[in-house]
C-alpha cells in the first residue's frame, strides 16, 4: 500500500448512545446485584472512548492500527474508530510559506538576495505522512534549495550578459513559472501541490548593492542622453531645413556649422544656457 485510500468510519453519536448504555446500564445492574461480573461492561465502555474523534472542514486523518495504514478520513464530521487506531491530523487546507531572504550567487556571480512565496496544500495524505518525515519541514528545505537553483540559471539584469532574453528582474512571469515547476516536481514527493510560487524579494546583496546602483544610474544617464542628441539632431535638422525652405537666410557652410554648434549647445545642455550677443561678424 503506497497511495491514499479514503475510508468513512462509524458515525460518533451512534456509538456514542451505545457506549453510553454499556456504560450505565452495567453500572446500575452493578449496584442492585452486586455482580462484579458487569465491571467488565464499565470496563469495555472505558475503552470504547478513545475511538471518538471529529475531523474539521478541509482536515482529515490518517488512520494506522500498529503500524498497518488503513485508510484517510476526510469527511468532516464526528467518528468512532477502533480505539487502538493511531489518528494523525493532516491538515488540507492552502498554506502560505514566505521563505527567509537567501544569499545566492546569480547566473553570473553576483551575490543577491532571494526570497519566495509558496501557496501549496496537502493532496495526498499517504505521502505526507509516511514518504517524508516532516512535510511542513520538507516545504522549506526544498522552497530554498529550488529558489538557489533558480537563482544559478538567470542573470539579476543583462548588463553583463546581453544576450540574457529572460532576467530574474525583468523576466517575472517566465522566473515564477519555472519556480512553480521546479517546486511541483520537488514536492510531488510528499503529496503536496503547489498552487502558486513566485518571487517576494529580489536586490543585490549590500557589498555590491551602491556599486550597481551607481551603474544602473549610469546606465539611466546615458540612456536619456543618447535620447537628448538624437532629439537634437532632429530638431537642428529640421530648423535648417525649413530656413533653407523659407530662405530666410542664406547660409554658408561656416554660417551653418556655428549655428549646429550654437542649436546642439543649447539642445543638450543639462543646464539653462547664457545667450551671447556678438555685435560684429562670425568672425570677429
Amino acid at each position: 500500500m503506497n497511495q491514499e485510500k479514503e475510508t468513512s468510519p462509524v458515525s460518533g453519536y451512534i456509538m456514542l448512545i451505545i457506549v453510553a448504555l454499556l456504560f450505565f446500564s452495567s453500572l446500575f445492574i452493578l449496584i442492585a446485584t452486586k455482580n462484579p461480573f458487569f465491571i467488565l461492561g464499565i470496563l469495555i465502555s472505558i475503552i470504547l472512548c478513545p475511538g471518538f474523534f471529529f475531523v474539521n472542514p478541509n482536515s482529515s486523518r490518517v488512520l494506522v492500527l500498529f503500524g498497518d495504514y488503513k485508510g484517510t478520513v476526510k469527511k468532516n464530521g464526528f467518528f468512532w474508530v477502533n480505539p487502538f487506531f493511531v489518528k494523525t491530523n493532516i491538515s488540507l487546507r492552502a498554506r502560505n510559506f514566505d521563505s527567509e531572504r537567501v544569499k545566492v550567487n546569480d547566473k553570473v556571480g553576483n551575490p543577491i538576495l532571494i526570497g519566495v512565496i509558496l501557496v501549496w496544500q496537502v493532496k495526498n495524505t499517504f505521502k505526507a505522512a509516511f514518504e517524508v518525515d516532516n512535510y511542513e519541514e520538507f516545504v522549506r528545505i526544498q522552497s530554498d534549495a529550488a529558489v538557489r537553483k533558480l537563482a544559478g540559471q538567470y542573470p539579476y539584469d543583462n548588463f553583463e550578459d546581453n544576450e540574457a532574453e529572460i532576467t530574474l528582474r525583468s523576466g517575472l512571469d517566465e522566473v515564477n513559472h519555472a519556480l512553480e515547476e521546479n517546486l511541483s516536481q520537488r514536492l510531488d514527493i510528499a503529496g503536496i501541490k503547489v498552487i502558486e510560487a513566485r518571487i517576494g524579494y529580489l536586490a543585490y546583496a549590500s557589498e555590491i548593492a551602491s556599486a550597481m546602483l551607481r551603474r544602473q544610474q549610469a546606465t539611466a544617464i546615458v540612456a536619456a542622453r543618447h535620447k537628448i542628441v538624437e532629439g537634437a539632431v532632429s530638431m537642428v535638422e529640421m530648423a535648417l531645413d525649413d530656413l533653407s525652405k523659407r530662405e530666410v537666410i542664406d547660409l554658408d557652410e561656416e554660417r551653418k556649422a556655428a549655428m549646429v554648434s550654437n542649436l546642439m549647445v543649447v539642445l543638450c545642455a543639462d543646464k539653462d544656457v547664457t545667450p551671447v550677443v556678438n555685435s560684429g561678424t562670425l568672425n570677429h
